[in-house]
This record gives C-alpha cells, structure tokens and sequence, in this order.
C-alpha cells in the first residue's frame, strides 16, 4: 500500500475519532466562548497531517503527533491572532495559559473533557432539535448533511440551527472542569438521545453509500461507556442503550452479503455474529435492571436481546409484546413498522398487511418495503410494485440494491 492510500485510509479513522477529543481539551483550557477557535486548531492539524504524512510517511504514534501538533499550533495561534491581545489575555494572564503549554493529553483528561463537552453542549436553553444537531456536529463530526437527513429537514434549516445553538453555547457560563448534577440530570435525556441517534446513523445509514458504517456505532458506544466512568451519568438507562447497542451490533458482519446488500434478519448467517457483544449486551441489561426505571433504551435492549435468542414458540410474542409497551412509551414511525413486523410472525401477514395499511406512511420507503415483504408469498406481483415504491423514496444506493435484489428473487421464481 502507498504512503497516500494509508495516510487516505487513516486519517477519516482518525479525524473521527480524535477531532471532538482534541476540542474538548482545547475547550476545557479556552472556555466554550472560543470554541471556534478549537474546531479551526484541530482541523488545521489534520490538514498538516494529511500533507506531512503522504510526504514523510505515518508516524509511529498517529495520535500522540496529533495531539503534539495541536499543543504547538495553538500556542502559535494565539501568539499571531489580535485576540490574543483583546479578549483571551485576561484569562490567559490569570491560569490558563501558564499551564496550557505543560498539558499533557492523558486519557482521563480527554475522557472528563468529552464528558464535560457533552453535557455542555446538551443546553437546555436551546430547543432539544437544536442540542442534539450541536452535539452530532461538535461531538461526533458529522456534517451539515448528515444531522439534515438525521433531521428530514434541509441543510441550511440546520445551518440555521447550528449558528444559534452556538451563539447560546458560547454565552452561557457552563464550566467545562466541573460537572453539577442538577447540570446533568437537566441534560441526560438529550445526551441519550445524541448518542442514540448516532448509533442508528451507523447501524443503518441515510446519509453515506454505505448502509452500515460501523465507525459510528463503535462512536456511539464509546460515547456512552464514558458516561459509565461517572457515579452521576451511570444510571440504568445509560447501561440499557449500552445493552441495545451491544446487542444490535453482534449482528454487523452479518448484515450484509459479499456485495455489499442488506441482508434480512432470517437471511443472515449466525455464525457471524459476535457472541462477546451479545455476552457485553447481557451484561449491560443486568446492570440496567436496577431500580424502577423503565426507559425506551430498556425495552429496546429487551426486543434485541430476544433477537439473539434461537426461534421458540415464545420468542415473537415477546418481541411483540415489547413493540406493544414501547410504541405508547415513545411513538414513531419505524416503531410502527417494526412492529407490523412482529405482528406477522405472530398472527400471520394477512394481518400485518391490515394493520400496516392503516398507518398511510406513504412518505416512507420503509412502509413500501414492509409492504413487499408481507405481499412476496401471497401477491409477488403486488409486492413488487410495493418494492418499488421503496426503491424510488430511498436515496440510499445500497438499500436500493437490496430492494431490487428482493425483487429479483421474486422474478425468478
């Protein structure tokens, strides 16, 4: 392999991971009035990286010559920037930048700032579309267009969204260094659901070419285990997303054929899945169950932990019985779908042919799919025209190859 095409294949790794890290450090010595300042510091270092790595070649340690990088690029920053002589000497002059230089990136330091940056971003001032669309772009680098179809909304609404979600972020007094739990508890349900909307992104993607993009499920989970490392944001419905994510992504390698298409549930090979993240999941579900709290991420970890049990008499009844108890929780859509679904396995797709007609979500490639699905062994030739339908509300290019695939399947027999 070519230094470019390693330096090409590392570096998206990298910037994802390390980009939100490397901010909440340099937020935590600035203050969250300059956190553009930050975001311009460490996209300027992946820029030099790119450049002196397809040069001189990958160093040893990626990580530790970015964060170097970003030590002395800051430095230099506020030495030539006016701002340095107006706003920012004050505070420098008091304690910050006496220590900024001697800083060492140590885990626990990139762990307690990340975890400060998630709170601090969860504002409560701002409206709970605009904290989550804040903390998938500040924390987890997604762009304008992924929170936009995140979102079904268009780009420069989020743009929108974003510039006074930041306005609000830099004038409000919240201390990155301290952690108040009456802060926390104000914010922990937008901090579940950022990391819960990040994971679904990554288990079955809207915005990318790839229906599944596993770096942003292993995001999520990471994310959400620094919650575990906190007395105050270790609560059981924290373990019970712990236990959901775990669950769901046992199943990732096997989710897709050697093309690249999506494979149904009763298609995949369960030898692949991953017996140690279904055995992580177990163990986040008993931790979960302490307590009388009962969340989404609780009932949502239990319909995926059926899913890895072997088929019994009991096990869609179950599953159904937990659609049933989550769609009045919390109502939507792909819950309704997901459970038509459960409902055919249970009473049979006459049936779930009934009841997913009457939620009308003719906006929704997933209703026509579902529609496909239940009319394949009873109507293949309505089945196919439900399927594309699908194909033509999808802009996923994958998921328009699976459809087309199942269609296919149908012709042929």
């Amino acid at each position: 392999m070519t230094t470019n095409n390693a330096t090409a294949q590392l570096l998206p790794h990298l910037f994802r991971r390390e980009f939100a890290r490397m901010t909440a450090v340099l937020c935590r010595h600035f203050g969250l009035k300059h956190i553009e300042i930050a975001e311009d510091i460490v996209s300027e270092v992946f820029l030099i990286a790119a450049e002196n790595w397809a040069l001189k070649g990958i160093p040893d340690n990626p990580s530790g010559w970015l964060y170097t990088v970003a030590k002395n690029k800051t430095r230099d920053y506020l030495k030539r920037q006016q701002i340095f002589e107006t706003t920012v000497t004050t505070a420098l002059q008091q304690h910050e930048f006496s220590i900024f230089p001697e800083i060492d990136f140590t885990e626990q330091l990139i762990n307690d700032s990340q975890l400060a940056m998630i709170f601090a971003v969860c504002n409560p001032h701002n409206a709970p579309e605009a904290q989550i669309a804040l903390a998938l772009q500040v924390l987890c680098g997604f762009s304008i267009e992924e929170i936009a179809r995140a979102f079904l909304a268009k780009p420069e609404t989020i743009k929108k969204r974003l510039q006074r979600a930041k306005e609000r972020l830099r004038n409000e007094s919240f201390r990155l260094d301290t952690l108040q739990e009456e802060e926390v508890q104000h914010r922990l349900e937008t901090v579940q659901t950022t990391i819960y909307l990040l994971f679904n992104e990554g288990y079955f993607s809207q915005t990318s070419s790839l229906t599944i993009r596993k770096e942003l499920c292993a995001e999520a989970i990471r994310l959400a285990l620094v919650l575990t490392d906190t007395t105050l944001t270790n609560t059981p419905a924290i373990n019970a997303l712990l236990a959901l994510m775990c669950y769901q992504s046992s199943r990732l390698d096997a989710r897709t054929n050697n093309e690249g298409e999506t494979l149904l549930f009763e298609e995949q090979d369960r030898s692949r899945w991953d017996q140690q993240l279904i055995d992580r999941g177990n163990y986040f579900l008993v931790n979960a169950c302490t307590g009388n709290e009962l969340s989404r991420y609780h009932i949502e970890a239990a319909i995926a932990y059926w899913h890895t049990t072997p088929d019994t008499e009991a096990k869609w009844p179950h599953i159904l019985d937990l659609y049933n108890q989550l769609i009045v929780i919390v109502y939507s859509p792909i819950t309704a779908l997901n459970r038509a679904f459960a409902l055919s396995r249970v009473y049979g797709v006459q049936e779930a042919i009934k009841e997913t007609l009457k939620l009308q979500l003719t906006e929704s490639s997933y209703y026509y799919a579902l529609l496909g699905y239940l009319y394949q062994k009873i109507a293949p030739q309505t089945a196919i025209i439900h399927y594309q339908q699908a194909i033509s509300l999808t802009p996923s290019i994958t998921a328009k190859q699976t459809l087309t695939r199942l269609m296919r399947q149908i012709a042929d027999k």
